[in-house]
């Protein structure tokens, strides 16, 4: 009989229950240990008692973690930490307690992958001139598959507008493409479905042809920012549609 098991039965009133369960059969020993796991995953995950003093009325469940970090400052548990179970009630709501699924397939590796800013949307970009615009909350459906164009070994990175309406991406080239993946076609062909508009990073003094690690809209979507393999970041005007800035970084 585990510990926990004496602790209880030493609660019980009725001894003539403590007897008979000496003759439970497997079924209820099953229900039993299921029942002492369930209690013992609560109490060490749960977050400590004295977290009620910074949370006003009934302790419920889950507690915020900015409601903690407020205990933990206050030193309410009086160990000036957080405990084992308060560590595990608070990464119980962040770390994937289900899964993982698949999401799709491709024949390709898959190179780069982000989320939009609301999280709305989630983008990958495969090393087989294929990117997937996939809409999160309409259970993970392809919104848009698009075919890049001009692709040097693979697509090296990927940026959504902030209004979500364009997407450019980026390969070991001076070029980057820019799509409209806000038109109300599920497949983007470059150049055949849809035009994929190329910007052109390079200017008068590389005389070496260089790549696009990666890139970026600016903040209010007028602007694209990149970094490239000839050690250099580069600003490109969407509006004017030309390179205004180019940045020598040192060499890493």
């Amino acid at each position: 009989m585990s510990t926990f098991s004496k602790g209880t039965s030493s609660c019980d009133g009725d001894s003539a229950t403590n007897e008979s369960s000496a003759f439970e059969g497997p079924s209820d020993i099953s229900d039993s240990l299921d029942h002492e796991i369930a209690q013992l995953t609560k109490l060490r995950s749960g977050p400590h008692e004295l977290l009620s003093r910074a949370v006003p009325g009934r302790l419920r469940v889950p507690i915020s973690t900015v409601k903690m970090l407020v205990a933990r400052e206050g030193n309410y548990s009086g160990r000036g930490r957080f405990s084992s179970a308060d560590s595990c009630h608070i990464l119980s709501r962040y770390l994937p307690v289900n899964g993982p699924f698949k999401v799709d397939r491709m024949k390709s590796r898959a190179y780069v992958s982000q989320f939009s800013a609301d999280g709305s949307l989630f983008v990958a970009g495969f090393q087989g001139s294929h990117i997937r615009i996939y809409n999160v909350d309409g259970g993970w459906k392809v919104q848009k598959n698009i075919l890049a164009k001009s692709l040097r070994w693979t697509i090296t990175d990927t940026s959504l507008s902030p209004d979500l309406h364009y997407l450019v991406y980026s390969s070991m080239s001076p070029i980057i493409h820019i799509v409209n993946v806000g038109s109300p076609g599920t497949e983007s062909l470059a150049n055949i479905t849809e035009i994929h508009d190329g910007l052109d990073f390079s200017v008068d003094d590389d005389y070496d042809e260089f790549g696009i690690f990666s890139v970026k809209f600016s903040n209010d979507g007028r602007e694209l920012v990149a970094a490239s393999s000839n050690n250099s970041i580069y600003v490109y005007d969407l509006e004017a549609k030309k390179l205004c800035l180019r940045i020598p970084a040192h060499m890493v």
